[in-house]
């Protein structure tokens, strides 16, 4: 039996922190270069000071797999339609680095259940931080103070617990009379928290079997009154009740009316995004998934780039010709209103269709969906993180790219293992 040191498990959480935290964390938005240098450096001494050990079949399907998706990402830089950004692919070469690294010490040093024992510690640290914060706003609400970086704003109370800043509309709600603050947690938003909020409902309902936080995780999910956050909550709900119908009957009632109020809580939500108050968002989002799929339909192979400035030009001279939108309107059943936007895309799936064209989009979501990370419940955690990533545009993080880089890993795999392989 190989020891795991409270030293290895540390540097493992560390790493496992800054992995999540790159997929939408304020210690990112605020201090990026630092934190993924950082990161870097971390993971670069992690591989080096157990290098003797790396497997060989673990080098040789690495090796193709970096050169495959540094080629995927070459191809889409020089045939972009425009000229792009050196910088901004120098980061994706950062995105890239960092989660080879990252899933090849785990692969090498760990096991996948280290990985995910570690992955659900963090996020239980990140759904005792989302409580503290939503209720803290009560407390604290005349006492915060603004930050500011290049592209984000928001407010803090002493750097602990984080709000939306007044420029974010119908960021303070008011449901039964309450009026509260849509919970961000650590970060840049509600629906970025509700994902890890979720994964975490995830790990722990269906992997780990703990029901001792899952109300408890319900209702922090509620407090980021995110739509799509609450879709999610609801559809795992579902999956419990049916998967513990012939397991244990005494959970069946607790499962059935906690969709009561859940339920109830949706149809509001859902009723403002329609009608009421919060329509521009419900806007935004049906136009960030229909726009890209007409630009990707311009330019299918290898799409217009990942330049997100460029792409922010292109979105706003780019419109959707009258007919192609009554055709929107009459399949989707609402109507788009949106004419034209200079924001980027929130939807990761159909912006990475425009961004690098079908070919490397269909590539990589297949590769994902290869991946042996998470080995149980696949279809569930798989409509957690779709669903998700079509609302944020956090599909080509680390966070989420170790996923298709374990996709492309265990594809490679299959040529150039020379022995007994792994599941991890």
């Amino acid at each position: 039996m190989i020891l795991y040191t409270i030293r290895e498990k540390l540097v493992d959480n560390l790493l496992v922190l800054f992995l999540v935290f790159t997929g939408g964390g304020l210690l990112f938005v605020f201090n990026r270069n630092f934190m993924y240098y950082t990161f870097l450096a971390i993971l670069i001494v992690s591989i080096l000071l157990n290098y003797h050990r790396i497997k060989k079949d673990l080098m040789n399907s690495i090796i193709f797999t970096s050169i495959s998706v540094l080629v995927l990402f070459l191809i889409n830089f020089f045939f972009a339609i425009s000229e792009q950004s050196v910088d901004k692919y120098l980061y994706y070469l950062t995105v890239i680095m960092t989660s080879i690294l990252f899933y090849v010490h785990f692969k090498n040093n760990r096991s996948n259940q280290i990985l995910l024992s570690r992955l659900n510690f963090i996020l239980k640290l990140i759904f005792f931080h989302s409580l503290l914060n939503f209720i803290a706003y009560f407390f604290v609400s005349d006492q915060l103070s603004e930050i500011n970086s290049e592209y984000y704003t928001c407010k803090t109370y002493a750097y602990l617990f984080y709000y939306a800043s007044d420029e974010i509309a119908l960021s303070v709600m008011n449901l039964f009379g309450v009026e509260f603050c849509r919970n961000q947690g650590l970060f840049w938003e509600p629906g970025v928290l509700q994902i890890y909020l979720n994964l975490f409902f995830f790990l722990q309902a269906f992997i780990f079997k703990q029901n001792r936080w899952l109300i408890l995780i319900g209702f922090a999910i509620l407090g980021t009154y995110s739509t799509t956050g609450i879709l999610i909550l609801i559809g795992q709900l579902l999956y419990l009740f049916l998967q513990r119908f012939n397991e244990n009957k005494l959970y069946l009632p607790i499962i059935f009316l906690s969709f009561i109020p859940i339920y109830f809580i949706f149809s509001i939500n859902l009723e403002e995004k329609l009608r009421g108050n919060r329509i521009f968002s419900f806007q935004k989002r049906l136009f960030d998934f229909t726009q890209p799929i007409f630009i990707a339909a311009t330019n299918p192979l290898t799409g217009v780039g990942l330049d997100l400035d460029q792409f922010q030009k292109l979105r706003y001279e780019f419109y959707i010709d009258s007919e192609s939108l009554e055709l929107i309107n009459e399949t989707l059943g609402v109507s788009l209103k949106a004419a034209g936007t200079s924001a980027g895309s929130a939807n990761s799936l159909t912006f990475l269709l425009a961004a690098m064209g079908f070919p490397t989009a269909i590539l990589f979501v297949f590769m994902f969906l290869r991946q042996k990370i998470i080995s149980n419940h696949k279809l569930l955690f798989y409509f957690i993180v779709f669903t998700s990533v079509m609302s944020e545009p956090l599909f080509l993080r680390p966070f989420f790219f170790i996923f298709i880089i374990s996709g492309f890993y265990h594809f490679f795999l299959k040529f150039t293992s020379t022995g007994i392989q792994s599941r991890a």
